[in-house]
């Protein structure tokens, strides 16, 4: 019987550069760029108030997890609850009104007549899979 590597550690995301995922390193990457873009654009006692803020926000983007969740992701549902709308209303459900029934034979011999037979695949495909549960039990 063939063995296959299950994977363990799924929901840890692969390291791309050095020690950052690709979203951090993204994350990082675009921070550098704006506050490069401003530096060239902005005096610098406006530059050097605004940096450490682009810089703070970029820093938690990338790396601050708050319950075991990235900020990111609680960001975006931040936002989807306030866009959406809070309002339900609660409606008594009717119930289903069913009209079929089910007609049992009266007579033992018809009962045995409706009880499905089985055929020969399905007899073999049975017993090995007992034969198997046999086997496997310590």
């Amino acid at each position: 019987m063939r063995q296959f590597q299950v994977p363990q550690f799924i929901t840890v995301e692969d390291t791309i550069v050095g020690p950052l995922t690709i979203k951090q390193f993204a994350y990082i990457g675009i921070g550098v760029l704006v506050i490069g873009v401003l530096y060239k654009l902005l005096p610098g006692t406006i530059f050097f108030l605004i940096a450490p803020i682009i810089g703070g926000v970029v820093g938690s983007l990338a790396f601050l997890k708050i319950n075991d969740q990235p900020l990111p992701k609680i960001l975006r549902h931040g936002i989807s609850y306030l866009v959406r709308p809070r309002l339900f209303i609660w409606r008594r459900m009717e119930p289903k009104k069913t009209t079929a029934t089910i007609d049992l034979p009266k007579t033992p011999e018809a009962l045995i007549n409706t009880i499905p037979k089985l055929s020969e695949s399905k007899l073999s495909d049975l017993s090995w899979s007992l034969d198997i549960k046999e086997k496997q039990k310590p």
